[in-house]
C-alpha cells in the first residue's frame, strides 16, 4: 500500500487545496494530511491563521478526500513523518520555506521517501495569500 503525505497550513481552504489533495491522492493508495500547528504558522509566516489548528483539521476532514488528517507535532516536524512512514511526500508548487532540508533530513533518518512537487491550479485565482488579502 503506497502512502502519500502532504502537509501545510490549509487555512482558508479553496479549490487550489482541493486540487492539491486530489492530485496527491492519485499518487498512492492512501492520503495522509498533516495540518501545521498555529505556533508553526506564526513562526513561518509571521502571523496567526484565520482558523485555529483544530478548525483547520476539521475543515480538511470535511472535504472527505484524505484518509487521515492530523496535526503536526510541536517542535519536532520529523516525528509525524517517522510515524506515518510515507512512500511519497507531495509538495505544493509554493512550498519552499516549509521544505528546506527535507531531502537531507530524510537521508539522515534513513527514510526512503520519494518527494514529488505538484503543479499549481490557477494560482492567479486560488492562492491563500491572495484570498486572504481579498477578505481583509
Amino acid at each position: 500500500m503506497v502512502k502519500v503525505l502532504v502537509f501545510g497550513s490549509f487555512d482558508l481552504l479553496h479549490e487550489g487545496h482541493k486540487h492539491f489533495f486530489n492530485e496527491a491522492k492519485k499518487l498512492g493508495d492512501s492520503l495522509h494530511v498533516v495540518v501545521a500547528r498555529d505556533s508553526s504558522i506564526n513562526s513561518f509566516k509571521g502571523h496567526q491563521p484565520k482558523f485555529n489548528e483544530n478548525e483547520r483539521v476539521e475543515h480538511v476532514k470535511k472535504l472527505g478526500i484524505a484518509d487521515d488528517v492530523r496535526l503536526g507535532y510541536e517542535g519536532d516536524k520529523w516525528k509525524v513523518i517517522e510515524e506515518i512512514r510515507p512512500d511519497i511526500i507531495a509538495l505544493g508548487y509554493d512550498q519552499d520555506s516549509y521544505t528546506k532540508g527535507l531531502e537531507k533530513g530524510m537521508l539522515d533518518r534513513k527514510l526512503k521517501v520519494k518527494i514529488v512537487r505538484l503543479e499549481s491550479y490557477m494560482p492567479e485565482k486560488y492562492k491563500s495569500s491572495l484570498i486572504k488579502k481579498s477578505i481583509d
